[in-house]
């Protein structure tokens, strides 16, 4: 696995670990391949029934890119052999993984690091975190999380963030439900485990075909989308967790999922 994205499962829960912290937990590829390469190991594993992602130390969960200047003095290029950048990869993989991601922001999450925090499902954060894009202030604009921010971000607050720079607090973010707990930072485990108990106690299959039908209902148009609904539910109520749960509903008795 990465040298810069650690892994450790515990129970039924991956939890991916950004492991620069003399950098801030900065985003660079050997990271992105790291959370992608945990990602796949983590769907993989059938026994895994959410993933984690969040940074090492208490300052920062990834404080965006590492800025590091080539000889022309930007950070930022294109191969013309191989156009296809990093982050683009990054969130894709994301955005198709079929298991619960639940970033745990132990700290700053700024520019691509809000990104990621945006690309995930779930969110609880230390209520102090710094959430926000910098990038204007470096003279540019956050071009390739864009579209995770816009499904996460309410469009008046994500122009304000988009233009000054300026970031929020988790506490304030929770009022706009971009996370969905902001806790003191000696409450984040605790509360990071009571979700992921909410999750994993549920049919993984369920959540992994809705996971996959959520993804693509968002991009249809209604009638499509409702025919697609139909589809998938009448699939989803031939799995065998579906058959499962409604003899454990019928029965009065907690569900044995076997994930199929």
């Amino acid at each position: 696995m990465s040298a810069v994205v650690r892994t450790e499962r515990r129970g039924m829960v991956m939890t991916l670990t950004i492991d620069r912290e003399a950098r801030r937990n900065a985003l660079n590829a050997d990271v992105a391949a790291g959370i992608c390469a945990g990602l796949d190991a983590s769907e993989a594993d059938r026994g895994v029934r959410a993933v984690v992602l969040t940074g090492a130390g208490d300052k920062a969960f990834c404080a965006g890119g590492d800025l590091q200047p080539n000889a022309e003095g930007t950070p930022f290029t294109i191969d013309a052999a191989d156009p296809r950048h990093y982050v683009a990869g990054l969130i894709r993989r994301m955005e198709a993984c079929r298991l619960p991601l639940v970033a745990r922001v132990n700290g700053h999450a700024l520019a691509g690091g809000f990104g990621l925090v945006s690309g995930c499902d779930l969110v609880v954060a230390r209520e102090d975190a710094l959430l926000g894009v910098t990038e204007v202030k470096v003279g540019l604009f956050p071009m390739m999380i864009l579209p995770a921010l816009l499904r996460t971000v309410p469009a008046r607050l994500l122009m304000e963030m988009c233009l000054t720079g300026e970031p929020i607090t988790a506490r304030a973010a929770l009022a706009d439900r971009i996370v969905n707990y902001a806790v003191p930072a000696a409450e984040l485990d605790a509360k990071t485990d009571w979700l992921l108990g909410r999750i994993t106690d549920k049919s993984p299959t369920g959540i992994r075909l809705g996971k996959q039908a959520l993804g693509k209902v968002r991009e249809m148009p209604v009638d499509t989308a409702l025919e697609y609904a139909q589809f998938m539910l009448a699939n989803m109520a031939r799995t065998e967790d579906a058959r499962e749960g409604f003899a454990a509903f019928a029965a009065k008795r907690a569900p044995q999922w076997t994930a199929e």
